[in-house]
């Protein structure tokens, strides 16, 4: 079993950044495929970002690469997202996901582990 706790949303102005965090417990750390997916109201849950085990290898979706990065820290157990040029578009709930699997993956179903989410809101 996987705990993961994700921090960090909030409300920012369009051309803003932020930085999500995400906190893990229970099995080790470095076993799992990170990622981060997000959900607007109405839509679909929609893969975001991933990162390998090691961190040596990162996804990301087209919507997003270039403005978001995705990193990790498997001594301190967190993932992170840092999110710059922000859009109104990028409004959502974002979660964190761990996946056992040894691939990275941007399919929701093969993710085991999900965080309850954060908010982002960025306004026009």
């Amino acid at each position: 079993q996987v705990q993961l706790v994700e921090t960090g949303g909030g409300l920012v102005q369009a051309g803003g950044s932020l930085r999500l965090s995400c906190a893990a417990s229970g099995r080790t750390f470095s076993n799992y495929a990170m990622a981060w997916f997000r959900q607007a109201p109405g839509k679909d849950r929609e893969f975001v970002a991933g990162i390998t085990r090691r961190g040596v290898s990162a996804d990301y979706a087209d919507s997003v690469r270039g403005r978001f990065t995705i990193s990790r820290d498997n001594a301190k157990n967190t993932v992170s997202l840092v999110m710059n040029n922000l859009k109104p578009e990028d409004t959502a709930v974002y979660y964190c996901a761990a996946d056992r699997s040894s691939g990275l993956t941007r399919l929701t179903s093969s993710y085991d582990y999900w965080g309850q989410g954060t908010q982002v809101t960025v306004s026009s």
